[in-house]
């Protein structure tokens, strides 16, 4: 939902904040004060220990806000209660210590308020106002399609009546200038009487919906608006106030909401204040389970949503999709068993498997945390036809929390109940029927033969009327590439099927509109030429739409480029077929128009936040005539300005929060219709006979599905999108579908929420629509609930009894539209429709072209497990590929809860192990000692050098690098091996000396330019220090020290250096740890493990160096002449002429050797 309610208390204060900021010159605004009072409910089982939370939540009160005790006072909850002051939740005129009493007797009661219980726990204390009646008034902004609606009415107050017929109204248009002083007088003041009062409103209404834009007010509700005349002037006071903001619009003004917050939370408030904060409904506080949900919800782009409606029901579910979920309430509710509903929420957006886990998990925890029950407990893991998450990848979730709670689901008597289908759904479906058998208890697994939510009456009633006994191919069985292909009903296997009432019912309404005016044919939207642009790097859409194309036989791709202002010009390539095609990106808009006059749709996948930028900039290219936006989240207010723009310059628009939508065997909007099985499992290669419309995008791929099983197919089909405010609406694709000849007859899937399908049945009345009509409104279930629940789509609440889904069936079916008793029955009476029209010849179903063959990408059928190849890397080391990233199986999230260090993640990546703590300690050393040697030294002279020539990080640090070697810092490996060689040959250190002596070699590891023995480097002293005090085993170190006894009397700077000791150290400590065999040590030495050390290290230096002659801005360096000793062959008759500064001979006077 994206209109949510605020409390009062914050309502008050942004309106406090913001409206004389609006305009400093306001004068008419009193100072805030408000105090807000919450208590803790959890406290509440120990009715002595909540008395004493009561009293010292009071105390701190009255400490934090002293004006209380001076003045006269109001009560009452802020738990966003409607009518308070009927409902005796009021407490007025009171001082200070009856406030505290008032309170004390209410908090931690539960009162009922219509339908629904609830605990008070929050109260709003503010001063009481002395008015007169007459000086009270009720004003509302309410946002609509065309525009924000003033209701204003001179009489306010708790008898205020039926606002709707009494108060004067002022539409305030999208895109339109905000109405004149003049036209609010005229307007809504009429019956103000005071000049003084009349002037104050005016400024006062025009500032407060400056205010109500600004900060994406959805609803503001002020009764009684209090406007004072006193000496001082004229006071504005709201007394009572409900407001929801548009929750989607945080990115654009949740600073702010938060800034106007301060004043409320001075102690929290930080820079910019606070996050505004939307409470759940009266009677449902969240749980911490809902709170999990919730924050998991928040760290990621797919959406996880969990309401627990009632904890002890015995009906629990786990449904995939926002208008799946409403459906399977809806289904649950028309069978009687609202009262055992235990909760509502969803999960989409192709979650991982770890993801799921979680939910899964949540949910299994709440279903077995009470009493068994006596008759057992259902759980329906159901949901549509997935557009692209893998069905079986978020199974695996939904299976590892199964297991570890299978004693728990034996223990419940559970019964499971799936229903899936949409990419790879046969493995998954296969893996829930080999849980079952695991598991030790009931799992009925069903595909799409079965009704989306054909498992209920199944499992509550054992009614099989939602599946398919037609269909040949069940999605329990067969292999992974199955695909259920259903028969096109013929007339003569159906005509048994036909009741008398819909042939009655199709026969009137033809008569009906026989004598009505034959409407224009019109122009379909989408033909088998229609190409559109892509806006976003959209791969995977892409390529679904050129597999359509070809399956379709499109002589031309649909995609005629891309819009990626991000990354520069270049091609993409992408499959046509079997074949390769390359598709060129643009970074502009401007510039794809220039290139594809003809292009007249863009699908434009821009992210909420930019969505709104890039379709204003779109609608500026006159060649674009319809655009479908993908994007969830974009705000109302957005939304409003953009589809009013569109209308403006006859642009139509699909979305936002859609998938899109599809005309078979022509066009297909991005992921509309899922992967190419569905498409070909709903005939959406070639054209159908039926046209629908729909909000949710994840059930129009089921209506491919029921209308493909019902009739001969689907024609054209749009989901205009679930938000408050789409593009187009229901009647616009309606009265569309009507022009065109494909289409013979309709299906309308509306919901609860808005007015939109009136517009539908005054159409058909009217006989603008004159084919059949079939349609169900989804949501019936809200009215059942003791409480508000917001379902999966923004636009799904109903604000009225007209906008419930039970409402518009019924008006739908009083205007002679088709209505289904129940969800599960639409299909039935689908099949009924169509097999009137065909009966009387209306409808002559085309010959079945033969079915495509599906290209199949290659990363998907591995994926499926249908083929293998040898891999061209193997890595050991680490696995990107899940959820989290680990590191030799280690994951990411226990190397820091571990705290295991750098030395640590070495071991990990380089040792493929844990290494006990004294030797990650070590390699951390190693790494801190080995670091920088100071700027003279060859590595970090080259870093330098290449620096100051202007070159980059990676290019300066390699410089540096390259120079690593036997001579400079790459001598731990060979140390190491000499040294441990030695040693294990048995050779004395003498014995070793002189072997090298006689071989004229140096021994690695010996030796300094600098260093001596009576100048012992520290480095060298600190690891000799550790690796003696803390290693196992030191046997080739003592044998390396015993050794530079040796070479130091010799010469005194021939000591055991940095690297010799850090190699040696390596060699102990690869071999005395207890984490690798003989074997592993030696090919360790071998293959350049110990110098990586070093090299690892010294980057640190290096970079360091390179930084900071960056920051010092240094020069181009050139190495002085001085430095240099010039010493070229000269011929001796010139040698005379040479000055002392003159070093190059002349060309003519080099003397010429060698052989011609």
């Amino acid at each position: 939902m994206s209109a949510k309610p605020i409390r009062e208390f914050d309502g008050k204060h942004l309106l406090n904040h913001w409206i004389p900021l609006a305009d400093p010159s306001c004068s008419f605004i009193p100072p805030t004060q408000l105090a807000h009072i919450t208590f803790d409910l959890s406290l509440i089982k120990n009715k002595s220990d909540f008395k004493s939370h009561v009293k010292s939540v009071l105390d701190k009160t009255e400490i934090n806000h002293p004006w209380l005790k001076s003045i006269k006072l109001v009560c009452k909850p802020d738990q966003l209660i409607k009518r308070r002051g009927k409902n005796g939740l009021l407490g007025i005129n009171l001082n200070w210590s009856d406030v505290r009493k008032w309170i004390a007797d209410r908090a931690g009661t539960t009162i009922q308020i219509e339908k629904t219980k609830g605990f008070l726990d929050t109260f709003l204390v503010e001063p009481f106002c002395v008015h007169n009646q007459d000086s009270e008034f009720y004003i509302c902004i309410q946002s609509l399609r065309e525009g924000d609606l003033i209701y204003f009415t001179h009489e306010g107050g708790v008898d205020v009546g039926d606002v709707d017929a009494k108060a004067m109204k002022l539409m305030v248009k999208v895109n339109q200038p905000f109405p004149t002083a003049e036209s609010i007088k005229t307007t809504l003041l009429k019956g103000v009487k005071s000049d003084k009062q009349k002037k104050a409103l005016v400024t006062f209404i025009t500032l407060l919906h400056s205010v109500y834009s600004k900060l994406n007010f959805t609803y503001l509700e002020i009764n009684p608006l209090v406007v004072l005349e006193t000496a001082k002037g004229i006071t504005v006071h709201y007394l009572d106030l409900a407001a929801k903001l548009d929750q989607t619009a945080d990115f654009e003004c949740g600073q702010f909401w938060s800034e106007g917050r301060k004043a409320a939370y001075p102690e929290d408030h930080g820079k910019f204040g606070s996050p505004i904060e939307f409470p759940a409904p009266f009677g449902r506080q969240m749980t911490k389970e809902e709170a999990y949900i919730a924050d998991l919800d928040a760290k990621t782009g797919a959406s996880l949503k969990l309401t627990v409606l009632n904890p002890e029901g015995r009906i629990w579910t786990m449904v995939a999709g926002g208008g799946a979920s409403v459906v399977y309430a809806d289904a649950i509710a028309a069978h009687g068993y609202t009262h055992e509903l235990a909760n509502y929420g969803e999960y989409s957006g192709a979650p991982s498997e770890s993801q799921t886990y979680e939910y899964a998990k949540t949910i299994l925890d709440l279903m077995t945390r009470n009493k068994p029950h006596p008759d057992g407990k259902f759980l329906f893991i159901g949901g549509g036809i997935a557009n692209f998450t893998n069905v079986a990848a978020t199974f695996k979730g939904i299976i590892r929390a199964m297991n570890e709670y299978q004693q728990l689901l034996q223990t419940h008597k559970v019964r499971v109940f799936v229903r899936r289908a949409g990419p790879n759904y046969q493995e998954g479906l296969r893996l829930m029927r080999s849980l079952g058998e695991t598991l030790g208890i009931e799992i009925n697994v069903y595909g799409p033969e079965m009704h989306v939510t054909g498992i209920v009456p199944l499992a509550l009633n054992n009614d099989h009327k939602g599946l398919d006994d037609n269909d040949a191919v069940m999605s329990s069985g067969g292999s992974l590439m199955d695909i259920a292909q259903p028969e096109v009903p013929q007339v003569a296997s159906t005509k048994k099927r036909l009741t008398s009432t819909t042939k009655a019912q199709v026969k009137k309404q033809k008569a009906s509109n026989a004598s009505k005016k034959i409407k224009e044919v019109a122009k379909p939207l989408f033909t088998n030429t229609t190409r559109s642009f892509i806006y976003g790097m959209q791969p995977r859409a892409v390529q679904g739409m050129l597999d359509f194309d070809f399956m379709c036989k499109r002589s031309e791709p649909s995609v005629a480029c891309m819009i990626y202002p991000f990354g520069g010009h270049h091609v993409q390539k992408f499959y046509w077929g079997t074949k390769e095609t390359l598709l060129p990106v643009y970074t502009s808009i401007a510039e794809a128009c220039e290139k594809f006059p003809d292009v007249d749709v863009v699908i434009n996948f821009a992210s909420f936040r930019s969505v709104y930028e890039s379709t204003k900039e779109i609608f500026t290219f006159p060649q674009i005539k319809t655009v479908a936006i993908i994007a969830e989240g974009v705000p109302e207010k957005r939304a409003r300005e953009l589809l009013w723009e569109a209308k403006q310059k006859n642009i139509l628009i699909i979305g936002p929060a859609t998938v899109g939508g599809i005309k078979p065997g022509c066009f297909k909007i991005g992921n509309t219709g899922g992967m190419m099985d569905n498409i070909v499992s709903s005939k959406l290669y070639r054209p159908g006979s039926v046209a629908y419309v729909s909000k949710s995008g994840g059930m129009s791929n089921e209506l491919n599905n029921i209308i493909s099983r019902s009739t001969d197919g689907v024609y054209d089909g749009v989901a205009i999108g679930g938000d408050r405010y789409p593009g187009s609406t229901f009647i616009d694709h309606m009265l569309r579908y009507e022009a065109d000849e494909g289409a013979k007859m309709m299906v309308l899937l509306g919901e609860v929420g808005g007015d939109e399908e009136y517009l539908i049945a005054e159409a058909v009345k009217s006989g603008k629509i004159t084919k059949p009509v079939v349609a169900w409104c989804i949501g019936t279930c809200a009215t059942m609930f003791t409480t508000d629940v917001q379902f999966g789509h923004a636009g799904s609440f109903a604000n009225s009894d007209r906008e419930t889904a039970a409402a518009k069936n019924r008006a739908l079916k009083e205007a002679g539209v088709h209505v289904p008793d129940t969800f599960e029955d639409l299909p039935k009476v689908l099949q009924s429709v169509y097999d009137s029209l065909v009966e009387e010849g209306t409808l002559v179903p085309n010959a079945e072209p033969e079915v495509p063959k599906i290209p199949i990408d290659y990363a998907w059928a591995q994926e499926l497990g249908l083929i293998r190849k040898p891999a061209s890397f193997i890595s050991t080391i680490c696995d990107d590929r899940g959820q989290e990233l680990s590191y030799s199986g280690m994951a990411i999230s226990e190397v820091f809860k571990e705290d295991i260090g750098i030395g640590g993640v070495l071991s990990l990546l380089w040792f493929k192990r844990r290494l006990p703590a004294y030797a990650a300690k070590f390699i951390e050393m190693a790494l801190m000692l080995t670091a920088d040697h100071g700027p003279a030294v060859s590595g970090a002279h080259n870093t330098i050098v290449t620096a100051r020539a202007g070159k980059d990080l990676v290019s300066s640090l390699v410089s540096g690098l390259l120079t690593i070697g036997d001579r400079f810092g790459g001598a731990l490996d060979g140390a190491a091996q000499l040294f441990s060689n030695a040693y294990d040959k048995g050779l004395s250190p003498a014995e070793f000396v002189t072997s090298m002596r006689k071989s004229n070699k140096l021994i690695l590891g010996i030796g300094h330019k600098i260093k001596s023995r009576t100048n012992p480097d520290l480095r060298v002293s600190i690891v000799k220090e550790y690796v003696l005090t803390h290693f196992p085993n030191t046997e080739i170190f003592k044998y390396a020290l015993e050794v530079e006894k040796i070479t130091t009397a010799k010469k005194d700077s021939l000591i055991l250096n940095v690297d010799g000791a850090v190699g040696v150290a390596l060699v102990d400590l690869l071999r005395g740890c207890g984490a690798f065999s003989g074997a592993e040590a030696e090919e360790y030495m071998k293959i350049g493990t110990f110098n990586g050390l070093f090299v690892l290290g010294r980057s640190i230096g290096f970079i360091g160096h390179y930084l900071d002659q960056k920051r010092l801005k240094q020069g181009l360096y050139r190495h002085p002449y001085d430095d240099i000793s010039y010493m070229l062959p000269e011929d001796d008759s010139v040698s005379g002429k040479l000055t002392g500064t003159r070093t190059l001979a002349e060309a003519s006077n080099v003397v010429k050797r060698g052989v011609n």
